[in-house]
C-alpha cells in the first residue's frame, strides 16, 4: 500500500485515517515564523461522509486508501435498490438505497 507525507497531500487524493477511508478535499501547508510547519487539511470521510479538519507535522505520513473511482450512469431505482451501469463495459451494479441516501 502507498504511503503518502504531508508534501504529496493535495485535494482528491484517498488516505485512510482512523481505519476509514477518507479524501482530501482542502489542504493548506501553513510555515509560521517561530516552530515547525503543518498542514491543516480538511477530509472527508467516505463511508459517513462527515467533514472533518485536522492538522498534521511536517513530515508526518498516511497509508493510501485502496479506493477505485469509475464513473457509472443511473439506471433506476426500485425502492430497495438503486441500479448503475458502467458505460464502457456495460456492467450493471445496486447499491442499497439506505447508503446512496
Amino acid at each position: 500500500m502507498a504511503v503518502y507525507s504531508t508534501n504529496e497531500f493535495k485535494a482528491g487524493l484517498k488516505i485512510m485515517l482512523d481505519n476509514d477511508p477518507c479524501s482530501i478535499i482542502e489542504n493548506e501547508f501553513v510555515k509560521p515564523g517561530k516552530g515547525q510547519a503543518f498542514n491543516r487539511v480538511k477530509i472527508r470521510n467516505l463511508k459517513t461522509g462527515r467533514v472533518i479538519e485536522r492538522t498534521f507535522k511536517s513530515g508526518d505520513t498516511l497509508e493510501g486508501a485502496d479506493v477505485v473511482d469509475v464513473a457509472m450512469q443511473y439506471l433506476y431505482n426500485d425502492g430497495e435498490f438503486w441500479h448503475f451501469m458502467v458505460q464502457d463495459t456495460f456492467e450493471q451494479y445496486q447499491a442499497d438505497a439506505k447508503i446512496v441516501g
